[in-house]
């Protein structure tokens, strides 16, 4: 069933409003909920992107970063209730993490409703490893009589197995680890700094993980796609990464291409962008 008209919202995840995931959600059959914080240290004390200023897209010093592409680069609102859905998460991460249990389990239940399968994106503009330290609760039919309920996970990956998750991630060490079979990250490429970018395509030979590059230019990725590219340790064929956003579905060992979107991300110079 077609996606395009139908819209999900709930305080922590929205799906059917990204015109990327739209256009691949049509196609694969899938509805993609994205969970967009406030990147870096844009709310306030702990850094929700470890690897922001490294990279070169942290958004308070002229990074490239997504938090200022779409609407969100022109609608101030937007990010003022990302702050604030951020500072939930730093205030009390045991009630934010109730919360978002709440509405994934509600979105499972939606995209059942529309014929779909779910798909969520909790680092829609944020780095954050939610593989670690981040236990949930849910709710859960007694099958056994010892059984608790709700019951203790160790992360909303092992709390959600009937949904697909997958993030971009600049934290490197990420791909290295055993993740959930529910989950799926794509290394981000950035040549802001040398270190960086021979760590990541050194992870990226070493794990097997795909690797993103945003380019300056839709044409410049177009003449790119269906070629050998060289990165550092990783020579790969590159793929069109705007067809669709459900990176999961992606063909094993390649180099996503994207290109910048949003004033910021055009005009990086630091690096994140490359051309």
């Amino acid at each position: 069933m077609s996606t395009g008209t139908l819209i999900f919202k709930s305080p922590t995840i929205l799906a059917g409003l990204n015109a990327k995931t739209i256009k691949g959600d049509k196609r694969e059959e899938y509805a993609t909920a994205i969970m967009y914080l406030a990147p870096a240290k844009m709310a306030g004390g702990f850094n929700l992107c470890a690897m922001a200023s490294t990279a070169g897209c942290d958004p308070n010093h002229g990074g490239g970063c997504l938090v200022n592409s779409g609407q969100a680069g022109v609608f101030s609102s937007i990010n003022r209730a990302r702050i604030a859905k951020t500072q939930r998460y730093l205030n009390d991460r045991a009630a934010f993490m109730a919360e978002l249990v709440r509405d994934i389990a509600k979105f499972v239940k939606w995209c059942a409703k529309h014929g779909v399968k779910p798909a969520v994106r909790l680092n829609g503009t944020s780095d954050i490893q939610w593989e670690v330290a981040h236990p949930c609760f849910r709710e859960i039919a007694k099958v056994h009589p010892q059984q608790e309920s709700p019951a203790r996970f160790a992360s909303i990956f092992h709390a959600f197995p009937e949904v697909q998750f997958y993030d971009y991630t600049k934290v490197y060490k990420r791909v290295y680890r055993s993740l959930p079979s529910n989950y799926s990250l794509c290394l981000s490429y950035s040549e802001a700094n040398r270190g960086y970018a021979d760590a990541v395509t050194k992870a990226a030979k070493e794990t097997g993980a795909n690797m993103a590059v945003v380019y300056r230019t839709k044409e410049l990725r177009d003449h790119l796609v269906d070629k050998l590219v060289q990165y550092g340790e990783t020579c790969r064929d590159v793929i069109n990464g705007d067809e669709t956003d459900l990176r999961f579905t992606d063909p094993k060992g390649v180099i996503v291409g994207l290109y910048a979107k949003g004033k910021a991300a055009k005009n990086d110079a630091t690096g994140f962008v490359l051309g």
